[in-house]
């Protein structure tokens, strides 16, 4: 028999982790549901906090943002968004997320396909790269 589906994750049951960044939530990925093709994850960034530069080498990924506002990297490219905007990353494409305004930032990111580790999601840090560790100076 395979692995078990979990369908219905209750927020008490939900997994956290803290990062020097923010937190994340895991939504759903093969350890938490059984998930084969879908990663989700809700992120808080508090304030004048963000996810660095960084990509997925086999990954996509959609960043909707839920509440506060973002500065959204994909490159070199920068724009805001705000509570209802959306951004698609293509998968070896190096982006950064970092909260902007007065609110911490709430996120639901959802990268697919899954990963082969437990949390499917592979991530590869790009901060300290050229350009990418200068573009916010």
């Amino acid at each position: 028999m395979g692995e078990a589906i979990k369908n219905f994750i209750l927020e008490a049951e939900a997994t956290m982790e803290k990062h020097d960044w923010g937190t994340l939530r895991w939504v759903s990925n093969p350890t938490v549901q059984g998930a084969k093709q879908i990663t989700s994850l809700v992120v808080h960034l508090p304030k004048d906090q963000g996810h660095n530069f960084h990509l997925h080498p086999t990954q996509e990924e959609v960043i909707f943002v839920i509440e506060g506002s973002i500065e959204q990297w994909i490159g070199k490219e920068k724009h805001i968004l705000n509570p209802g905007d959306s951004v698609f990353i293509p998968a070896n494409t190096v982006h950064a997320s970092f909260q902007i305004g007065d609110k911490e930032a709430k996120l639901l990111a959802t990268l697919g396909p899954c990963s082969d580790n437990e949390v499917g999601y592979d991530i590869q840090d790009m901060s300290i790269e050229s350009p990418y560790n200068t573009l916010r100076d």
